[in-house]
């Protein structure tokens, strides 16, 4: 009995790798092999750049919640500590969102914090 390839199967799987591949430069969407490692590099990029965002975003945070508190005469350290003290549940996304956008209720949250 002769074996059996599926070649259905084999069809779609290389099909698949080829349309992830689409738009990339000469043979890297062309030629399967060349295509299947460029998209699997890409996804292996990819998966660690959603884990490098949450740091950077972080960091972008305490940037800015950093410059907003020293406008209002503390430092970040000193202001989280305080937050923390008083058992406000503001987290850094949120606060650095109305330090962006509203300086005063801003510096109204660390009047209250610093009180």
């Amino acid at each position: 009995m002769p074996r059996s390839k599926n070649k259905v199967a084999s069809h779609r799987r290389r099909k698949k790798i080829l349309e992830r591949a689409k738009g990339y430069w000469g043979r890297r969407s062309k030629v399967y092999t060349i295509a299947k490692n460029s998209v699997e590099k890409a996804l292996l990029h990819s998966y660690v750049g959603r884990k490098l965002k949450k740091r950077h975003f972080r960091s972008l945070w305490i940037t800015r919640i950093n410059a907003a508190a020293r406008l209002n005469g503390t430092t970040y350290s000193k202001l989280i500590h305080a937050l923390k003290e008083k058992q406000v549940g503001i987290d850094r996304k949120l606060l650095a969102s109305i330090a962006y956008e509203n300086p005063k209720a801003f510096s109204e949250i660390v009047k209250f914090a610093m009180n």
